[in-house]
């Protein structure tokens, strides 16, 4: 089918001037074709979405820059061929050169509370009560971000039973502090790591009052020089108490993702959680639903030991999305023990899949609110004179 004739109205598309150069109405039909294509991961078509970048076209050929607004590294060559496909069929065009990147942005937070230097966009991964696999979720989901290109942090900040260290293979190993003020946050699998449990004894019990727990988050986050991040993954302690209160009153939070199970125990604490957040001015980027079902590593049968559907009834109730849904699998457990997290140990695996792909639509979720453009407005001094 010739796509220039069908959208042009006219038998055969206009020729190129003799210096080569091409009409606004070609550039529009081939923007038209483009507009038909649709991102899988936004749902959205890529001219619409301000993706399409460059666009030029002259002896035939078209070539621009697909920006996506999010990490999708193992995408990039899907979509590269999708848009090649499609701007190949037109008529009059000869070939397609197509370069996909991301560009991650800063995006907006609570009213009042300036972003953190170096860091585009905080992420806080909660959960009502703890045995959920919400620390397994925020490692997984950290290193997800990262192996779709993004520059990621994590930080622990689960002060009385901090697990990171063990979870991402790190916990035999100390920061360093140059300045004796600002300390270095220890790197492994391409994620930088902070937690309390790199500063105390793993022995030693944290027997803290609220107000120590509090200063002690905030000096892990503040204190730590994590440099430039896309993301900083803060893992969250079970529960709704002072360390969450603290982290949506003064940490510029771009978004909370809450992780739960199945189980109507679990889905009653886990929306408290949510509503914590609402109530605080917290988005709510999405649900991950740990322990969906059990499958027999010996015959294949599937079991949702935990019951089934308690993510997708929770995320309509509150109108939020269920973004992913993992199986109660031995080999999450054994790589997190290991210090090497399933999209690590396993990344061609079905459920680093799921990973990746709950890393992309919580990053689709931050792309889609509004920008931060504090960092471009000057500094404003009133001055006597």
């Amino acid at each position: 089918m010739k796509i220039f004739d069908r959208l042009l109205g006219r038998q055969s598309a206009a020729p190129s001037t003799g210096n080569n150069t091409v009409s606004e109405q070609q550039l529009e039909v081939i923007r038209q074709a483009l507009s038909l294509l649709i991102d899988p991961d936004t749902g959205k078509d890529y001219v619409s979405s301000k993706n399409i970048k460059n666009l030029r076209f002259e002896n035939g050929v078209v070539s621009l820059d697909l920006v996506l607004g999010y990490p999708a590294q193992s995408q990039f060559a899907v979509r590269e061929q999708q848009v090649k496909t499609a701007l190949r069929a037109l008529d009059g065009v000869t070939d397609a050169n197509v370069t996909v990147s991301s560009q991650i942005v800063a995006h907006s937070v609570a009213r009042g509370i300036p972003l953190q230097k170096g860091i585009k966009n905080i992420i806080a991964v909660a959960s009502g009560k703890g045995g959920v696999g919400k620390s397994t979720t925020s490692a997984n989901l950290a290193l997800a971000l990262a192996a779709e290109g993004a520059k990621v942090g994590l930080l622990d900040a689960d002060i009385y039973g901090p697990s990171q260290p063990t979870m991402m293979g790190v916990a035999d190993r100390h920061p360093e502090s140059i300045d004796n003020k600002y300390i270095k946050p220890i790197e492994n699998h391409g994620v930088l790591n902070m937690s309390i449990g790199f500063l105390i004894d793993p022995e030693q019990p944290m027997v803290w009052r609220g107000p120590m727990v509090t200063q002690a988050l905030t000096q892990l986050l503040n204190d730590t020089l994590w440099g430039e991040l896309d993301y900083l993954v803060i893992d969250l302690p079970p529960g709704t108490g002072d360390i969450q209160l603290t982290l949506s009153q003064k940490v510029p939070v771009t978004g909370a993702v809450i992780v739960t199970t199945p189980q109507d125990i679990a889905l009653l604490d886990a929306r408290k959680g949510l509503k914590m957040f609402e109530k605080v001015g917290v988005p709510i980027l999405g649900i991950v639903e740990n322990m969906s079902m059990h499958v027999c590593s010996n015959c294949g049968h599937i079991e949702p030991i935990f019951g089934e559907g308690g993510g997708a009834k929770m995320g309509e109730e509150y109108g939020t999305e269920l973004i992913g849904k993992l199986p109660l699998d031995l080999s999450i457990r054994l790589n997190v023990d290991a210090g090497t997290p399933t999209v690590i140990a396993e990344p061609d695996g079905e459920i680093a899949a799921i990973y990746k792909q709950i890393a992309r639509k919580v990053a689709v979720k931050v792309a889609a609110k509004s920008q931060d453009f504090s960092s471009k407005f000057p500094k404003i001094v009133i001055q006597n004179t």
